[in-house]
């Protein structure tokens, strides 16, 4: 399957960029090496998915603002956070992202784990000051959905899932919720914090929330399977590092194939369960279906 871009894919990410460069620290602030590491690990040509899911999710609830734009630049700081601590010896250990040094790598370990708390900071930071003329926004309710989705039951509790699975027996539950919060937590919280934003009724909630969950479980097991399939070009990284990490994933329980069709099972129930709750859910079951079209 080759990876095709929504046609509006391409104006909306270069609105998440536009508002990281407007939210992100200056390159001259001091201290500069930690701006630097900052920057080099969020400016670094990503594909911006969770930010545009963030402006997709508020413009289909209604928004298609500064605001929606805040969020989303917000959204991709925690997601380089995490991948800069991701990378760490201490976690995945890998060299490269993206095809560039990792962070580590390039500005040791001691900068990589601040730069990632740098950014996990800022975000919070562009959360207290995004505003709207006239209009109050729901931070608190901003603030509760995104720290449930990146804390001990979410981003950083599935951190701790992976990096200790590979000392139990293989289990394909174990590996859901390894998938479940590491990786769809956050791409969940993006489409939540969009519709909240736009002021989306529960229902429309409760469906983003359902379709977050099983397209991140997807793009996950594409993730797994691009481990395995793609090479360094592609990927950005050195590939088969899962296998050498004994780490537990789908391709490594269930085999290529059966994985490929249980990620294209997943995308398929997202895309019904949202046309249940929508009928304007076009554009995000395009980026659904981007998600395991891609190949990198």
């Amino acid at each position: 399957m080759t990876a095709r871009l929504p046609g509006f894919y391409d104006e909306q990410r270069q609105r998440v960029e536009e508002a990281l460069e407007e939210w992100l620290p200056a390159f001259e602030a001091e201290p500069q090496i930690l701006t630097e590491a900052v920057r080099y690990s969020v400016l670094n040509g990503g594909k911006r998915l969770r930010g545009v899911l963030v402006m997709e999710a508020g413009r289909l609830a209604g928004r298609d603002d500064e605001v929606t734009a805040g969020l989303a630049a917000l959204i991709e700081m925690i997601h380089a956070y995490s991948l800069v601590h991701d990378d760490l010896p201490a976690m995945d250990d890998d060299d490269y992202r993206r095809g560039k040094p990792a962070n580590h790598k390039k500005f040791g370990e001691d900068i990589a784990i601040l730069a990632g708390d740098a950014l996990l900071t800022r975000a919070f930071y562009v959360l207290g000051h995004l505003s709207a003329p006239g209009e109050e926004l729901p931070v608190a309710r901003l603030l509760e959905v995104l720290t449930e989705h990146i804390g001990v039951q979410g981003l950083i509790g599935g951190q701790i899932l992976d990096i200790t699975a590979a000392d139990r027996e293989a289990d394909l539950e174990q590996l859901k919720a390894i998938h479940r919060w590491k990786t769809g937590a956050l791409i969940t919280v993006s489409l939540l914090l969009g519709g909240i934003a736009g002021g989306a009724n529960e229902e429309l909630l409760k469906g983003l929330r359902r379709f977050g969950e099983l397209i991140g479980h997807a793009f996950q097991i594409k993730d797994d399977l691009l481990d395995v399939t793609a090479d360094f070009e592609k990927l950005g990284k050195e590939p088969g590092a899962d296998e050498r990490a004994g780490k537990l994933t789908y391709p490594a329980l269930l085999g290529v194939e059966k994985s490929q069709q249980r990620a294209r099972q997943l995308i398929e129930e997202a895309c019904r369960m949202l046309d249940e709750v929508t009928t304007a859910g076009g554009r995000l079951n395009e980026l659904a279906r981007f998600v395991i079209s891609r190949e990198k």
